[in-house]
């Protein structure tokens, strides 16, 4: 089996891309069991704690607030007796995702019908009142694409 060693604070931020200071307050809100220190007082994050983070990034970046982490953290220290309202309280978030996400994808075909109204507009020479460009400079100009900004 192999041997597993404990991450330095520094390991952590580079694998989840939370800041030091995140992890700190991660640790001092609870959300993550006080991380042991090595007799230099460098924080050793042990594979669960690693686990446990890697999760609540996902859970946070899909829009979870931290009371409800909170929540299933406390429910996670309680053990196995909670399995079910842990299941209650993830199967809710993922939902909320699932409409985020059906939202986020009529977000998109609108962008992409504007996007094709513009290619619509550009590739015959009109304007928005769907009139012809007759300026050739203006024409140039409607098609140029600049910068994104």
């Amino acid at each position: 089996m192999p041997e597993h060693r404990a991450l330095s604070i520094a390991e952590v931020s580079a694998r989840t891309g939370l800041s030091r200071d995140t992890l700190r307050w991660y640790e001092s809100e609870g959300l993550i069991p006080r991380v042991p220190r090595d007799s230099a007082g460098i924080r050793r994050y042990d594979d669960a704690t690693v686990t446990m983070i890697d999760l609540l990034v996902r859970l946070r970046r899909t829009g979870m607030p931290v009371a409800r982490m909170r929540d299933f953290v406390t429910m996670v220290e309680q053990g196995a007796r909670t399995h079910g309202r842990r299941m209650r309280l993830l199967e809710d978030h993922r939902e909320e995702i699932e409409s985020r996400i059906r939202e986020l994808v009529d977000d998109l075909d609108a962008v992409d019908r504007k996007i094709a109204h513009y290619r619509h507009l550009i590739d015959r020479g009109l304007d928005c009142a769907e009139q012809p460009v007759t300026d050739p400079d203006e024409r140039a100009e409607q098609r140029r694409t600049g910068e994104h900004h």
